[in-house]
């Protein structure tokens, strides 16, 4: 289940119409879509995408999307550093960032222009957006492995924009949660696993 983190406001959201309903007016839609038992845990991606082929149907007529793929991330990923350097800094993509959670965990930092920074960790079965021109950036958790299906208008609108004066470095690239723990610094919002 996917859990809201408003630092400024020290409020955390982890029932899913809350989280819905303060996602909404930011243009970002949750959705909770079930894993148990509608793909295996070997399951291929083609495998991955053809259980979830009404439900990309769906968001392509919703969204303009015009194909969909699966990335699997882990530790073991050539060049996942690099990757994640690539994103883990604040930025904008010039189409929605669509990313539904097969496997794995991560969490989308949002900087909106009308509210305070908050995070979104996701895990499997959360479907989650991110509008385009919103500033963002993403975290995976500690275990580096994160399984998604992801839809693209144009595959070329997944460059990151970079934004000047950031504020991803005030925040910690670890996932909030209930598993967490705020540290002792607080100046930073850090966070240990418990």
């Amino acid at each position: 289940m996917a859990c809201v983190s408003i630092p400024e406001e020290n409020r955390e959201l982890t029932n899913a119409d809350e989280i819905r309903e303060f996602l909404e007016p930011f243009g970002i839609w949750y959705e909770k879509w079930d894993v148990e038992g509608r793909i295996g845990a070997d399951a291929t991606n083609e495998d991955i995408l053809f259980a979830y082929q009404p439900e990309i149907e769906r968001l392509k007529e919703k969204g303009g999307f015009v194909t969909a793929d699966v990335i699997n991330v882990s530790p073991e990923t050539p060049g996942l550093d690099a990757m994640l350097a690539k994103f883990s800094s604040e930025h904008t993509h010039s189409e929605d960032e669509v990313r539904f959670t097969v496997r794995g965990q991560g969490v989308f930092h949002i900087n909106p222009d009308n509210g305070p920074v908050f995070g979104v960790t996701v895990e499997s079965g959360d479907l989650i957006n991110v509008p385009s021109g919103t500033r963002h950036w993403f975290n995976l958790c500690n275990d580096k492995t994160i399984r998604c299906i992801r839809l693209f208008e144009d595959q070329s609108g997944w460059t990151p924009h970079y934004v000047e004066k950031p504020v991803h470095e005030a925040y910690a690239p670890v996932c909030w949660g209930k598993n967490y723990l705020a540290g002792d610094d607080p100046g930073i919002d850090s966070a240990v696993e418990l």
